[in-house]
């Protein structure tokens, strides 16, 4: 009954606000536009439609907001106007009451909070659509008198998630089934990468070894602070860390104000962001200004504080090294090869001409080549790929898509804090140099030191693995042997029949010489 209820709900908003008109639209059947044209009269949809639906999905709740963050992610698959439109939601979540977060808190270490911290705020200092923050000091043990932050997951979460994924699932298969541009957008695994994202945002315990993992990248950068996890008291719905203090990021004025050297912090967040990705492949996949702060402490002053690592984006050795081959072709201005490698891939169907794929990539990055250097977005250039790739049927990679969106925020973010920021600049030389390691010489030494333990396994068995080989092969070999002496054989008489023939025109010429000088004699 409640989720009848739920669906009913959701028809009320996608009629109250239009979306009927937005969805409907693009299917075949003539009784659905129809219907479409019914079910519009009277309203006014005077708003555009991004703007619509962006006001629709924070109706809905925070589920489908999330789901709204997700999807702005996915310019593959969304027109512009809708892709910037979603990406404005912001978590406008009221907390929920501390004495829930409380009662989660004793369940989860089965000890009463004051038992576990001899202060802890009750009002939190931030509320999300997952979890809320309270700020603590813990009592007693190795680290009493500690000041944490103490992040509790929202209560019955997963049955409300598994409902609202249910009804998202069976319009996914409308989508797909009525809709024309169904098959191309995929919609069942658009919910089905949401599905994942959500799923791991809700076990703190990954979250916390996410930043225990970039802690651990990031110890030798001194450019970035990431809280440490107190795993005593880390719980599936539960996680402690370190407390840490500074300044939102988007306070700008606040921080001039302090003497940070704001021109400097953009640069620095360039290095961070492109050291995660091209020499951990292991990255803060959700740096809004939400997630960052700066330190304003005298140790670690103008530092950046990297907070919230439910999601975190990877990159294998062979990502990189697709993206390294990308990037080389790129700044060559070689289109045709950015094609290939696309091709390649298996990115685009095989049938591709690749002529025509080159001829959109350069329409794409062409214009960027003719203007400043400070005028270009990295950004945006990867948002155009990526659109134009849909005319092509490119299948865009996951870990890639959450590298393009964390790129604009990183863009965006250095352009707000310094609007003469050259991102190119900054980053080229850390990516030539990357690139190098990825393609050069470098790389090669890198790759057989790592093999190095196991070819000093394997050289002493050599001898008796050759020797098994031998033994228990011997027909095989046999064969091998023949055809090897049938070739010989063959090789030697050519060579016979080649060196008797010299041999013998030789004589000719010999012969020949001799009695012509008896005959003039």
């Amino acid at each position: 009954m409640r989720r009848v209820l739920r669906g009913c709900f959701i028809v009320w908003v996608v009629l109250r606000y239009g979306l009927d008109e937005l969805v409907l639209s693009s299917f075949d059947h003539p009784w659905i536009r129809r219907l479409t044209r019914i079910v519009s009269t009277g309203r006014h949809l005077d708003n555009p439609r991004g703007q619509r639906l962006r006001e629709a999905l924070e109706r809905l709740g925070p589920i489908f907001v999330k789901f709204g963050q997700v999807l702005s992610t996915r310019r593959d698959l969304l027109p512009p106007d809708i892709a910037d439109e979603l990406a404005r939601l912001q978590d406008r979540v009221p907390p929920f009451p501390s004495e829930i977060a409380i009662a989660t808190i004793e369940r989860a270490f089965g000890r009463r909070v004051d038992d576990v911290f001899s202060h802890f705020e009750r009002v939190p200092v931030a509320s999300a659509s997952i979890a809320q923050v309270h700020f603590a000091t813990l009592r007693g043990g190795r680290d009493a008198g500690r000041e944490v932050a103490v992040k509790v997951l929202r209560p019955n979460m997963l049955p409300v998630i598994e409902k609202d994924l249910a009804l998202m699932r069976l319009m996914a298969g409308w989508v797909e089934r009525l809709s024309a541009d169904g098959k191309r957008l995929k919609p069942r695994e658009v919910v089905a990468e949401f599905d994942k994202y959500l799923h791991d945002e809700l076990d703190l315990l990954r979250e916390a070894s996410n930043a225990a993992q970039l802690r651990r990248n990031m110890a030798g950068l001194d450019l970035v602070l990431i809280p440490e996890m107190l795993w005593d008291w880390c719980r599936n719905d539960v996680m402690v860390m370190e407390r840490m203090h500074g300044v939102p990021i988007n306070r700008t004025n606040e921080l001039r104000r302090l003497g940070v050297d704001i021109p400097r912090l953009a640069r620095d967040g360039v290095t961070i962001f492109f050291t995660q990705v091209f020499r951990d492949g292991f990255f803060h996949a959700d740096m809004h200004p939400g997630n960052i702060q700066v330190s304003v402490a005298p140790a670690t002053f103008g530092r950046y504080i990297s907070l919230d690592f439910g999601i975190v984006g990877t990159l294998t050795e062979h990502d990189k090294e697709y993206l390294a081959q990308n990037f080389t072709a790129f700044f060559r201005r070689d289109y045709r090869r950015v094609a290939e490698l696309h091709i390649e891939s298996g990115w685009v169907p095989p049938e591709t001409r690749v002529d025509e794929l080159e001829s959109a990539i350069r329409a794409v990055c062409e214009p960027y080549f003719d203007r400043p250097l400070k005028e270009i977005s990295l950004g945006m250039v990867l948002m155009r790929l990526f659109q134009t790739s849909r005319r092509f049927q490119v299948e865009i990679q996951p870990q890639l898509v959450l590298l393009q969106k964390t790129l604009l925020n990183i863009e965006g973010l250095g352009r707000e804090l310094d609007p003469e920021l050259d991102l190119w600049a900054t980053a080229k030389p850390f990516l030539e140099k990357w690139m190098l390691e990825q393609l050069g010489p470098q790389k090669l030494l890198a790759q057989l030191k790592a093999e190095a333990p196991q070819y000093a396994k394997l050289l002493p068995a050599l001898p008796r693995l050759l020797h098994d080989y031998l033994r228990h092969r011997p027909h095989e070999l046999r064969k091998e042997l023949d055809v090897l002496l049938a070739e010989q054989r063959r090789t030697n008489r050519l060579l016979q029949g080649i060196i008797y023939g010299g041999i013998g025109f030789a004589l000719g010429l010999i012969v020949t010489q001799v009695l012509l000088r008896v005959r003039l004699w």
